[in-house]
């Protein structure tokens, strides 16, 4: 027996092995893209979205009366084993190609056609019997099945993207209940301000990136308006009657998404402004970690030459020559992780722009970097959650002495002393290294010491109420 068939389109004959799935439409994009490495296996919520576009056109076509009922059947059957994540590895083309994704189409429908030959009783590849193009693929184009995929799965890997950002959320608010009673100097353009809790230094980390979960929702609402049944530009070609409302609906049920038909399929099939709406929410969430970074490097700088405000987790000595130095490597991978989704934002605007007339032809590279940012994200909250905030501890001591022995508390007698006065108590203890404490009360007498504690009480100096 022959361990390879030969397969054909119009340009001419291949030779595949007998054990693959995939076709000869996929082994030429095998041949012609070899740009990333990284193939569409990976990302297993994208191959089960494409086995659910072909099961719900199936569904349709079959209700529609445009395709056998028999054939139809073992391509719902077969796209349920493509969906459980059995014939993965089968999906190999790259995740950046050319032809606005035609190749992805086309390895999808190839393996389910042969996944279906097979329950039916047939070789790999005797299309005759369930062809690739005209089965699998009847009423469909790439331009509507691709994209429609491609939000189904964005859809499905937000969620555990949402879920790894809420719990960092909730990481940090439990940090600010269990730092509420460390005081602290805060500061604006690196220099010292007003005193404050470290406990809502961290609830405020907390309260900003919960922010992002409702900029997340908005998102997932938007791209789950697809465009099937527009076919080839929007105009609906080569498809029955009814077909793009009935196709929707089967894919509400197969995906449990709440799925919306586009109300411009010639408009729906080009445009790509949801998918730079969502690479916008992913870059702004990570601009916001990135500076929560920041701040956590700063917070915990040192240990004796620098904040020392906070002891982040150690994981691993940090230089190769300097003995006992460790660094801040969580935070420091997080603001890498955050450089590469604002570059990835980038390449999706670039992209989003570069369409033109009728269809984007883009939306391959636009996948990968949305696909790519959101799991990055997804890591990068985990990482930063069981790695870096669960483990922090604070220097309560330091930051309090830090706070008393700072020019800043001076603000606090603003309304008591006058800008004038207070400015000039700044300007002594800059000059001569003494406490404000001491100028003000001990030497000048402007203020009893009595007064000066009703002043600088821990509540009063976090949740300050005016005196005078």
């Amino acid at each position: 027996m022959s361990t390879n068939r030969i397969e054909h389109d119009f340009l001419g004959e291949r030779s595949l092995p007998n054990d693959v799935y995939y076709g000869i439409q996929t082994l030429r994009a095998l041949e012609n893209f070899r740009i990333t490495g990284i193939p569409i296996q990976s990302e297993p919520l994208f191959v089960q979205a494409l086995a659910f576009v072909k099961k719900g056109a199936a569904l349709a076509n079959k209700e529609l009366g445009v395709l056998d009922a028999g054939i139809a059947d073992a391509i719902v059957a077969a796209c349920d084993r493509v969906a459980s994540g059995a014939f993965n590895d089968q999906f190999r083309t790259d995740m950046i190609q050319g032809g606005a994704g035609t190749s992805v189409n086309m390895n999808a429908n190839e393996v389910i056609a042969n996944v279906a030959l097979e329950a039916l009783g047939h070789p790999k590849g005797a299309y005759q019997y369930c062809h690739p193009n005209d089965h699998v693929n009847r009423s469909q184009s790439t331009n509507d099945a691709y994209p429609t995929a491609f939000r189904i799965a964005l859809n499905n890997k937000l969620v555990g993207y949402r879920e790894a950002l809420a719990r960092l959320a909730e990481a940090f608010a439990a940090k600010g209940e269990e730092f509420r009673n460390v005081l602290k100097m805060g500061r604006t353009q690196l220099q010292d301000a007003v005193p404050m809790s470290l406990g809502d230094e961290f609830r405020a980390f907390a309260t900003n990136l919960r922010e992002e979960l409702l900029r997340i929702d908005d998102s997932r609402r938007l791209i789950c308006e697809i465009n099937m049944g527009a076919t080839a530009i929007g105009t609906g070609v080569n498809t029955p009657p009814g077909y793009a409302g009935l196709v929707t609906q089967h894919l509400r049920a197969v995906t449990g998404l709440d799925l919306l038909l586009a109300g411009d399929l010639i408009e729906a099939t080009y445009d790509t402004g949801a998918y730079v709406q969502l690479s916008g929410v992913l870059k702004r969430t990570a601009v916001k970690l990135s500076k929560i970074c920041n701040d956590l490097r700063l917070l915990s700088s040192g240990p004796r030459c620098g904040f020392n405000e906070l002891n982040l987790p150690a994981l691993q000595p940090g230089s190769s020559i300097m003995p006992g130095k460790v660094n801040p490597v969580v935070p420091e991978v997080v603001n890498q992780t955050a450089f590469y989704v604002i570059g990835a934002d980038l390449t999706v605007t670039m992209a989003a722009e570069a369409g033109q007339l009728q269809l984007n032809v883009m939306e391959p590279v636009i996948s990968f970097a949305l696909f790519t940012s959101i799991s990055y994200m997804t890591n990068a909250c985990d990482t930063l959650r069981e790695k870096c905030v669960a483990g922090i501890t604070a220097n309560a001591a330091h930051a309090a002495a830090l706070v008393y022995n700072s020019i800043g508390i001076v603000t606090q007698l603003n309304p008591v002393l006058g800008y004038e006065a207070s400015a000039g108590l700044a300007k002594e203890a800059l000059a001569t290294g003494k406490s404000v404490h001491d100028i003000a009360v001990t030497e000048r007498g402007l203020l009893t010491q009595a007064k000066w504690d009703e002043i600088f009480t821990f509540e009063n100096l976090i949740r300050p109420v005016f005196m005078q």
